[in-house]
């Protein structure tokens, strides 16, 4: 059996630095008189950046779940909102965020930090009322911009559908002016958006590399270095960041570094994760093993495109393509069709795109099965996964599936999903490498 050569990534210490430092700047910003705000990690982060360079934001999905890996407070935190009325079957994260506030303890350290603002975009069916909750509790204002105007292959076309979200941007702006006494700066929104392309674009890139045999890149990992896209697209920081990993990921698939050094069974996972108990991948290593992304992993706040021979690669750029972004209604447009066109917006329209799309990438990502996680934390990216594992089965897909909650660890039960990886493995006719 083949043994891979593997290393530890070099910009790993950098990336923990910068989510680090991600926090403490939002956890310190009153102090150095900046701007603190809170929304989800599909809000339009881009356009409160036009208010200033010291305006921090906190989203809610990668706090929620750094609250899920720590599983003490992340129980204090769902005992506190339970304990509010609010009912277990909602969304996690939202129910781990909401007890941190309730709890006023900030996951990192101190009291919660309480934001300026609220800014949200609704797409995900508790998106508006997650941050109604935060606005009324801690009495702060709140904008949120509705963006269900169809999958994007009916939207691209549709000018006015896009106009639509664009023109709630340009009232968010004066919302922004209004709450904030700052006056805006078009330059600035300008850069941010510029910066969401980037940081995306580069994103799906690294995630095609992965195409490569053997994968440079794993899927635990990969969740840690995601999380800078939905920290913060348009941060000119971590658009950085990911041009700097890109180069790093492209050196390890010149050279030949793995991921795993024992890889001979491709798969992918669907949805978040269980948040507290990523072992179950570090488990599947031991069969040789490797989970080389998921749906989620690329196209949460990856930007995708149909490359000329067929394949599925980063989307080009407006930069790239020399297309001018001078004004604001120019920014807010490009940025307004630049996300409408993500991969995870594609499905809450239609199961059936997701299947398509889980269909690609096993195809180009040279898969051998699927791992479903029925993950009852999140209704929007869970809605339609049994007609997702019925058509990849019909395409002859071997696929597991799971019961679990991204960030509510009374919902997971790790001894019964161990058991059905090893029936799994058994399936792809794989043993324990320490006994194979």
């Amino acid at each position: 059996m083949t043994k891979y050569k593997t290393e530890p990534l070099k910009c790993w210490p950098k990336a923990k630095e910068l989510r680090d430092k991600y926090y403490k700047d939002y956890a310190t910003a009153h102090e150095r008189g900046g701007i603190r705000w809170t929304g989800g990690a599909w809000s339009f982060d881009a356009i409160p950046y036009g208010l200033g360079d010291d305006v921090y934001p906190l989203t809610g999905e990668p706090y929620a779940a750094s609250i899920a890996f720590n599983r003490e407070f992340s129980l204090e935190c769902l005992e506190a909102t339970e304990a509010k009325g609010w009912a277990r079957d909602l969304c996690s994260y939202m129910r781990n965020y909401w007890g941190s506030m309730y709890l006023n303890k900030f996951n990192f350290g101190g009291p919660y930090p309480r934001p300026t603002f609220a800014f949200q975009d609704h797409i995900c069916c508790s998106h508006a009322k997650w941050y109604q909750v935060v606005s009324d509790y801690e009495k702060i204002p709140y904008f949120n911009i509705d963006v269900s105007v169809g999958p994007y292959h009916t939207v691209k076309d549709q000018p006015h559908k896009i106009q639509y979200i664009v023109d709630q941007m340009h009232q968010s702006i004066e919302f922004l002016e209004k709450v904030t006494g700052r006056e805006y700066n078009d330059d600035k929104l300008i850069e941010a958006v510029k910066n969401d392309c980037r940081s995306t674009s580069t994103w799906a890139e690294i995630c095609a590399m992965n195409k490569n045999i053997p994968a440079p890149l794993e899927e635990k990992t990969m969740y840690s270095l995601y999380v800078f896209g939905t920290l913060s697209k348009a941060k000119k920081e971590f658009a950085d960041f990911y041009e700097e990993l890109r180069d790093e990921v492209q050196d390890r698939v010149d050279r030949g570094i793995a991921a795993i050094e024992d890889e001979r069974c491709r798969l992918m996972s669907d949805t978040q994760p269980p948040w507290g108990f990523l072992k179950v991948f570090r488990y599947l290593e031991g069969f040789g093993a490797i989970s080389v992304g998921s749906l989620y992993t690329f196209g949460l706040i990856g930007a995708w495109e149909d490359k000329p021979d067929g394949s599925w690669g980063a989307r080009t750029t407006p930069m790239q393509k020399g297309q001018a972004i001078n004004t604001r209604d120019e920014a807010l447009y490009t940025l307004a069709e630049w996300t409408l066109a993500r991969p995870e917006w594609q499905h809450f329209y239609n199961p059936n795109l997701k299947t398509e799309m889980m269909l690609r990438i096993a195809k180009e990502w040279k898969l051998d099965g699927v791992m479903l996680h029925m993950n009852r934390g999140c209704e929007g990216l869970s809605c339609g996964i049994m007609e997702n594992r019925l058509g990849l089965v019909e395409a002859g897909l071997p696929v597991m599936t799971f019961e679990g909650n991204m960030g509510d660890e009374r919902e997971f039960d790790v001894g019964r999903t161990m058991a059905r990886i090893d029936a799994f493995m058994e399936t792809l006719e794989l043993q324990p490498l320490t006994t194979a």
